[in-house]
């Protein structure tokens, strides 16, 4: 069934709705999608103890077919980032499943499958990000639906998870929306869940279901030595991120500086040292999300005032709120190397600093060893 966006009226006055069918048929990926994710899977059955494939970096992507085959193997998408979806069904070699997701003219979310999946292994691909209150809303009622259809397993798989930021008690009288949403995942029927990037590692704790927490390093690594830049050092905008930035360093075969924050509010921190060796070097600052790109900004001026040469940064998340593209495109920064967890705003697309690879065989990949019951540690640095 093809993709299509219609608007219908439910019967005895139930309310204009706004309706997308999401079919097995899958549209091109826009241009700013750059395919990095370098996996070729395994042909045949896995080896005794090993994954469902092995990593070649730079290497055409063959599938099996086993997948293919399997009737009770199936992938959803919700609309938070539906290109994705259809990038990772490719990979794998499945179609994308059909679904009929309505809105009511209040906002309300009415969504049903159309297809069997009664017993079936089902893996839900739904991002929380913007809007994110009305993503997981819909990610929620899309696994009630699930689990009322009878699945075998749901599997949501999360790229960016969101009110991730939010995991401690760090003022009096806060709430742990980590933990919240956590709980509501599981409450609302997942199995498992599948999750890259967290803001803090310790999130993995919060759930009472089985957590496979991937990298997106793979992806950013094999992007930045091709590249080859000369006298790398890379950086950590600050200290919670330096274990992130030390593995990413040792990739690379490159020291590693710490830039000390202070963050005096939400989305507002003050830049107090930089830590380590940066004059004449390239600088390449490492985050999981980069927001509204106040700290970005303020940290690539503080290298290149350090005597930094060029900066680069790269992030799993692009969340990019607020005015962040504006500061992006104002500032010093060299280049900005995202992923497609999140699907890109039209301004963010068309700012030349932004450059997008592709996660969908990494995703593919484990998606995989889940299915098949094989390792998915390799996939996990």
């Amino acid at each position: 069934m093809n993709e299509q966006d219609t608007t219908a009226v439910l019967p005895q006055n139930a309310g204009q709705v706004s309706e997308t069918v999401t079919g097995s048929t899958s549209a091109q990926q826009p241009a700013t999608f750059v395919a990095q994710s370098g996996y070729q899977a395994q042909v045949g059955p896995p080896q005794q103890g090993g994954t469902a494939g092995t990593a070649k970096p730079g290497t055409e992507k063959k599938r099996s077919g086993r997948l293919s085959e399997d009737r009770r193997f199936k992938i959803f998408s919700g609309s938070a980032n539906k290109p994705l979806a259809e990038e990772i069904c490719k990979f794998v070699g499945v179609p994308l499943g059909e679904t009929k997701l309505q809105r009511f003219s209040d906002g309300e979310v009415h969504f049903q499958l159309l297809e069997n999946v009664r017993g079936a292994d089902v893996f839900l691909v739904q991002p929380t990000c913007f809007p994110v209150d009305q993503h997981l809303v819909e990610l929620l009622i899309m696994m009630d639906a699930l689990k009322r259809a009878s699945a075998g397993r749901i599997t949501v798989v999360i790229p960016y998870y969101g009110y991730a930021r939010q995991d401690r008690k760090d003022r009096p009288r806060v709430a742990i929306t980590s933990k919240l949403v956590a709980d509501l995942l599981t409450s609302a029927g997942a199995n498992r869940a599948l999750l890259v990037d967290l803001h803090a590692a310790q999130i993995q704790g919060f759930f009472n279901i089985p957590v496979d927490h991937l990298f997106a390093s793979p992806v950013l690594v094999g992007h930045f030595r091709d590249m080859k830049l000369p006298n790398l050092t890379v950086v950590s905008p600050d200290a919670g991120g330096v274990e992130r930035a030390r593995f990413f360093a040792k990739k690379l075969e490159a020291p590693l500086a710490i830039v000390d924050k202070r963050r005096t509010d939400m989305n507002v921190s003050e830049v107090m040292n930089v830590i380590g060796e940066v004059r004449g070097r390239t600088c390449l600052i490492l985050d999981d999300m980069i927001d509204t790109a106040g700290t970005l900004v303020k940290t690539v001026d503080a290298l290149l005032e350090q005597g930094a040469t060029e900066v680069y940064a790269c992030a799993s998340h692009p969340v990019l709120s607020g005015p962040a593209i504006d500061r992006i495109a104002a500032s010093r920064l060299k280049q900005l190397v995202v992923t497609n967890t999140i699907p890109l705003r039209e301004e963010a697309q068309r700012l030349e600093k932004i450059k997008v690879l592709s996660i969908a065989g990494l995703l593919g990949r484990a998606i995989e060893s889940i299915h098949m019951e094989t390792s998915v540690s390799t996939l996990f640095t």
